[in-house]
């Protein structure tokens, strides 16, 4: 095994445009901050013996996915994407040798800007061979009852039935629109059979650990309402849970024991999510594990041996009811001191496991182990050329808002400079995310700038209870705001920040906060940036009358037109101060750039003082190779002049 590690380092190096760590005082390159990690999203085949991998150019905008098998050392290139009309969604192995990929595809119909997504299979040693689509059209049109409606998504594969490599059951729409029909698909030759016709609204389906249908989960998107069902051998169909999603506490499927009639739930114990398991003969729920300040909401771990439910990802680590792997886990964390260790994947065995590893001050790092032989080596770095030495900790901090609600943040402080620091205040997208600890490549660049950032979890984050998130409904702009602002003051009364030297930069819901807080807080800020962000909340919600889930988001934004124009930056454009910096990708399909373009011609009308700079092709996440590294030196150059 060493000696392939040899062999497989220098292949590395090989195929790794490799840039050396800077030495001196200077700053890095923009490009070493904002160029896309090289590697990503591992993919290990249930034998351990090979590993699918998407690989971005460092220097063009196009990502490979590829394979590395263990035994020979070769490296396959099965296919590329531009990143921009096309991108890989995401990959899963089928069996040991077929390799499943997602496609996701940007398409415009009627003004309207949405994803589609295609499965495909690939042999993992074909290399330069065109994919196979798993949905032939010849097989499954038969299932149609509206010979003009094509399914949107097209790669829900609810089971990979490991005990039965050529097939997979997959859940698609075809039968009545966004209700999806349950198929068995051979991958080999095609061939398709409908296990389960739609019905009830059912848009999810889950298995067993047995590879048997047993739960339905259906939505009515007109009312909110949820309901999950349980599914018998004949069909029948019993509710189990029913809730209004804009209303009520939800209860979510985490999935099966080995025992089929043990089903994981997570529901809420008076304010916090916690995981309970649910006895399917007596109904009877047994608290498994909770939190007093957290909510658990990580997805279950199992064990490919005994196919058994054996932990769940928690708010504070991994919590473990079947421990199989405390020695290795206690020898990892004593090797990678400090870090997050995440166990990505095990073969059948066990024997083989790939490890993700990565801390405040490390980005991530890919690791295969062999416990058999009591084996670690290293496979290759994210972000092989940033300077570790130049990062610091983050510091989980609280404050105080003004309505005597407790606010938990992350402060990260420069190695350069000393306090008071020029300040970046970087709220996070969703408005439901949340910021925590480990790397993070826009905090990595501020400090490396010299500014002192903090990352406030407002009202609306995940994870802090039910009520904590259920304070963005139709909150927008208000108290998820001051949450920002008093956030702000709080780096200002520790003597963190200059008050001189402040801005504001946020992407998705942040650009919204970043835009809100020009309006509402105008001598606060020295500067503000603003990426993907909202700027008209009443726009917002006309736009998703296209969408089928128009209701929902006319509750979660706000009912009334009135209120959201009130709440809508590009309504108050009068009362702006601060120089913005607007950054939209063109084919963003998650806010339409139109939120940005507005924003411009209102701030060109009101003589304000902006920058405008749209990304050809931009997508909402920054996929794009070139568009990141624009808006990183645009950043730059502004942070620049204003802090």
């Amino acid at each position: 095994m060493p000696r392939l590690f040899k062999q497989l380092i220098l292949l590395w190096l090989c195929c790794v445009a490799l840039v050396p760590v800077a030495q001196s005082s200077e700053p890095q390159p923009i490009e070493v901050f904002s160029r896309l990690p090289q590697f990503y999203s591992v993919a290990m085949s249930p034998n351990g013996a090979r590993f699918a991998m998407q690989r971005n150019s460092s220097n063009e905008d196009l990502a490979a996915l590829m394979t590395l098998d263990l035994a020979t050392g070769k490296v396959y290139y099965l296919l590329k994407a531009d990143n921009q009309k096309v991108k890989i969604n995401w990959y899963k192995w089928a069996n040991d040798e077929d390799l499943l990929v997602s496609a996701r595809y940007e398409v415009s119909r009627h003004g309207q800007k949405f994803f589609r997504t295609r499965l495909y299979l690939m042999k993992y040693d074909e290399q330069g061979s065109s994919p196979e689509q798993v949905i032939d059209w010849r097989h499954i049109q038969r299932y149609q009852n509206d010979v003009g409606y094509v399914p949107q998504f097209q790669d829900d594969v609810i089971d990979y039935l490991p005990d039965d490599p050529d097939h997979i059951l997959m859940a698609i729409d075809i039968s009545r629109p966004f209700e999806k029909s349950v198929f068995k698909v051979n991958i080999k030759d095609r061939k398709i059979s409908r296990l389960i016709k739609g019905k009830k609204r059912i848009r999810d389906w889950v298995t067993d650990r047995q590879g048997n249908v047993r739960i339905g989960i259906a939505l009515n998107y007109e009312t909110g309402d949820r309901q999950i069902f349980l599914r018998d051998e004949d069909d029948n169909y019993e509710e189990l849970y029913a809730y209004n999603v804009s209303e009520d506490k939800p209860i979510y499927v985490a999935g099966f024991a080995a025992d089929p009639n043990i089903l994981y739930i997570k529901k809420y114990l008076n304010d916090y999510r916690a995981l309970y398991k649910l006895d399917l003969t007596t109904r009877e729920e047994t608290l498994v594990y909770s939190d007093d300040e957290y909510d658990v909401d990580g997805s279950l771990i199992y064990s490919p041996v005994t196919n058994d439910a054996i932990g769940v990802n928690g708010p504070r680590g991994t919590f473990y009811w079947d421990d199989r792997y405390a020695p290795l886990r206690k020898g990892l964390n004593k090797l990678f001191k400090n870090s997050y260790n995440s166990l990505k994947a095990f073969s059948r065995n066990e024997e083989v496991y790939l490890l993700y590893t990565q801390s405040d001050t490390q980005p991530g790092r890919y690791y295969i182990g062999n416990q058999k032989e009591v084996t670690i080596n290293f496979l290759f770095d994210q972000y092989p050329d940033i300077d570790t030495e130049a990062l610091t900790e983050h510091e989980r901090i609280t404050f105080t808002a003004r309505d005597k609600t407790e606010i938990e943040g992350y402060l990260t402080l420069p190695k350069t400079g000393e306090a008071p620091y020029p300040t970046v205040i970087f709220p996070h997208g969703g408005p439901s995310g949340r910021d925590g600890g480990g790397f993070n490549y826009w905090v990595a660049y501020f400090t490396s700038r010299g500014y002192a950032v903090l990352r406030p979890n407002f009202r609306g984050s995940s994870g802090y209870g039910f009520s904590f998130k259920a304070s963005h409904m139709q909150n927008w702009g208000m108290a998820m705001q001051d949450d920002v602002v008093d956030g702000t003051q709080w780096m200002i009364d520790q003597g963190y920040a200059d008050k001189n030297k402040m801005c504001i930069v946020g992407a998705s819901y942040g650009g919204f906060a970043a835009l809100a807080a020009t309006v509402k807080s105008p001598e606060l800020y020295q500067c503000a940036v603003s990426f993907a962000g909202v700027s008209d909340l009443d726009r917002l919600v006309r736009r998703a009358r296209g969408f089928l889930n128009a209701k929902l988001v006319k509750r979660q934004i706000g009912e009334d037109g009135d209120d959201r124009d009130r709440r809508s930056p590009v309504n108050y454009v009068e009362n702006i101060k601060t120089p913005i910096l607007l950054v939209h990708g063109e084919e963003d399909r998650v806010v339409h750039v139109e939120q940005s373009r507005l924003m411009a011609d209102e701030l060109d009308d009101e003589d304000k003082e902006y920058r405008y700079v749209e990304l050809p092709l931009g997508n909402h996440h920054l996929e794009i190779q070139s568009n990141r590294v624009k808006l990183f030196k645009e950043m730059d150059k502004f942070l620049a002049e204003y802090l």
